[in-house]
């Protein structure tokens, strides 16, 4: 297990009592999700399809790359990883 740090974006840092960075213990990104979510009730479903996939409009990233271009939720962690949770912006037109 290593010891990572998960960035959480504003919209869910109401489950996390407002803190915008979580310490966890994981060795995949998997494993970092289900242990902010074992800490911090109700963030792990707005993640998280009921299958246990990323919802769609939720990109993690792992450094500056985005875990759907490596190995998914498997994408093993190292000490010290930063796992930024970022939702999908979208919307808008140019005038």
């Amino acid at each position: 297990m290593s010891q990572v740090t998960v960035r959480i974006p504003m919209p869910l840092r109401g489950y996390t009592q407002g803190a915008g960075e979580v310490q966890v213990q994981a060795s995949s990104v998997r494993e970092a999700l289900q242990a902010l979510g074992a800490a911090h009730d109700g963030v792990l479903a707005r993640l998280l399809e009921p299958e246990g996939e990323l919802r769609q409009f939720v990109n993690v990233f792992v450094g500056s790359r985005n875990v759907r271009s490596l190995a998914g939720l498997s994408t093993p962690l190292a000490d010290g990883d930063i796992v930024a949770i970022v939702p999908a912006v979208a919307g808008g037109s140019a005038s």
